[in-house]
Parts: C-alpha cells; structure tokens; sequence
C-alpha cells in the first residue's frame, strides 16, 4: 500500500528545533507531563533508537560503555518501554519510508511512482512523506516521523545536496537509500546516468554543425542540474568549444520562457528538462524565431507529452522503472545482507532524436 502522511513532529524532535534556553525547571515540568519515549533516551545516551531497543531487548553487539549510557538514560527519564518499543528489533513491518518532493514535476513524480511499484511487486508497503521544503534544516523530523512508524528502510529522492549530507550525518537507525545523480555516491545510492545523457544532447547539437550551444540549467543545488550542467560543460570542453556561463531555471516552463531574453546569439540550446524546453519554444514564437531553423532545441526527461509538442522535442529518455527496481533491489541488500553492499551502476539514458534539432542556418554558425 502506499500511504501520504504529513511528518509527525516528535515533541523530543519539537524540543531539538529551539534554540533558545528553557527557562528554568522547565525541562523538568515537560518531563512530568508527558512520558518519555524512545527517542528521547536515544538523543540523550547520543545513540540511534535502534541501540535504545536493542539494550532494551538485551541483544547481544552493544558495546558495554554504549548500553551503560543508554541504561542510565533510561532512568534519567523514568522511560518504561512499551511493548511497541520491545517489538522493534523482534518483529518485520515490510514497510518502506519514502520521503519525496511535493512537487508535481515529471522526474520526481516518475522516481517514487515506479519505485513504489517495485516495492509492492516485492510484497513491501510503501509510507511515504513528502515536502515542500525538504531542506537539510527540516529533514530530521521526516526521518523520525517514519522511523516511529517502525519502517526497516527509508528512501531519499534528492532535490538539495545538502539534503543528502545531512540524512548520511544523522544515525536513523535504519537504511537511509538515496535517489541522488553524481559521481562516487557510494553504495547506498542509486542514479540515472544524468551526466551521458547530457554529453549525448550536446554531442547530437554539435555534430549537427553548431558551435554556439546555451545550456538552462536547473536549481542550483539540484543534484540532476549539477550533473547535467556538468556534462554539457565537458562536451563542450572536449569539442574545444566555448561554454558561456548557463541561464538559471526552476524547471518551470515560465523559467524557460523567460530565458528566452538572455539567448544572444546561440544556434542551439541544451534545457536541463522538457518544461524549461516548452516555455522557451513558446517564447522564441513569439519573438518570430523558428524551431528548429534558427534555433534547435533538446531537452531532458523524454516526458509523455514531448512527442506532441511543435515541434515535437529532441530530449533525453530516463528509464524510472529500471531505477525504481535498481533502489527496492539496495533496499533489501541493505536490511537482509549489508556486508554485500557493493556501489551500483547508474541507469543509462538514451536520446530521442526529433524535429526540434537541425543543423543552423548557413552563416550561423
């Protein structure tokens, strides 16, 4: 099943969020009117709530001075586990926590659609949070959320590379999967190849003859925009072409018209989705400019509706089903058999070649 909930705050994770000091006896009266519980004693002993239940539950593995501050813990905070507590090492949920961006985008919606899928074809459920601003400040609180509903996993679909610093520092307790382009991400991080297929949307523009090639990049901190701004700077780099400092869009297709207004002289442009594509089209039609005879255009995602656009779009193909069952694939390595962890390969890409790319106009070049 796959279920949308919004990110219950624990008032031990409410409490971490201030930074102003208490005032006096106050901690102490917040003790009194509500019950510990695990994670308070796992923030104060600085453990995961994994090592809380397993002292809880008497396992064996926990280093003698680690369960001393957990037991001590424990009675610092009057904690009584409860038999929920007691089950989180001794029972299986087969639930998955996914923390997603809200954003209706055709990329992110694809990733956790599919990888959903593939952790139902497994026989696994699905919990999964999403956020408007899922930034490395507020994603403790989605973290704990999902962790309190005792999920054996939790996959990241990363917007902000910040976002992925922060969950690898924190200690869940549990598998922490991230859905992250880039390079050397390390085995609990699974990817499309983002930076070929940008060298392929550039490499197609210049074997069609054009040497002026824009490129509108995404957000900033946006793993998919760094990695394929990155490749259409290499490209460019090895064809000993230019590359002038990209435009900047939010993946909108109002970014992408309005980018329209820094084009200078370019024959060609690489936009980092198919929305940016769509708004710039729209926008060199309007400035009686022609697609592909005075501007050729490629864009990213190979989005269902691009076949329809005019001109239909030249973009690049994501497989998301291959990488929804690549990321449910990390997920059971990492809970049944994390010594066998190894770094897998990114997802290939492929081009699709429509009428949006010509060669230019003589004399353009």
């Amino acid at each position: 099943m796959t279920e949308t909930v919004k990110p219950a705050r624990s008032a031990g994770a409410a409490a971490a969020l201030h930074t102003a000091k208490p005032p006096r006896g106050a901690e102490k009266a917040e003790r009194k009117a509500r019950t510990a519980n695990i994670f308070d004693v796992a923030r104060l002993a600085g453990v995961s709530h994994q090592t809380v239940s397993r002292v809880i539950n008497d396992v064996p593995r926990v280093r003698p001075a680690t369960r001393l501050r957990v037991e001590q813990a424990i009675s610092q905070l009057n904690y009584s586990p409860s038999p929920a507590a007691r089950a989180l090492v001794t029972k299986r949920t087969r639930m998955i926590g996914l923390i997603a961006p809200s954003s209706a985008d055709f990329g992110p919606s694809s990733i956790a659609l599919h990888f959903s899928a593939a952790a139902r074809d497994a026989r696994y459920g699905v919990v999964t949070v999403t956020s408007v601003n899922a930034d490395a400040t507020s994603i403790r609180p989605f973290v704990e959320s999902l962790v309190s509903q005792r999920v054996e996993a939790i996959v990241l679909v990363v917007a902000d590379v910040a976002v992925l610093a922060a969950v690898r520092g924190l200690d869940a307790g549990v598998p922490v999967i991230a859905v992250a382009a880039g390079p050397r991400r390390g085995p609990l991080t699974t990817s499309l190849d983002q930076y070929r297929g940008a060298r392929m949307a550039v490499r197609h523009l210049i074997e069609l003859g054009h040497r002026r090639i824009a490129h509108l990049a995404g957000p900033q901190a946006h793993p998919d925009s760094i990695e394929r701004s990155r490749g259409w700077r290499d490209e460019l780099a090895e064809a000993q072409l230019v590359a002038q400092e990209p435009g900047r869009g939010d993946w909108s297709a109002e970014s992408g018209f309005r980018f329209a207004e820094q084009l200078g002289d370019a024959t060609a442009v690489f936009a980092a989705n198919d929305q940016m594509a769509l708004g710039l089209i729209a926008a060199l039609h309007g400035r009686g400019l022609r697609v592909p005879h005075d501007v050729s255009i490629v864009g990213f995602d190979a989005a269902p509706d691009t076949a329809y656009y005019f001109p239909p779009l030249t973009t690049v193909s994501q497989d998301f089903a291959a990488l929804g069952a690549l990321t449910m694939e990390r997920v059971l390595i990492a809970i049944e058999e994390p010594d066998n962890l190894a770094e897998p390969t990114p997802i290939p890409t492929k081009l699709i070649v429509r009428e949006s790319t010509a060669p230019p106009r003589p004399g353009s070049k």
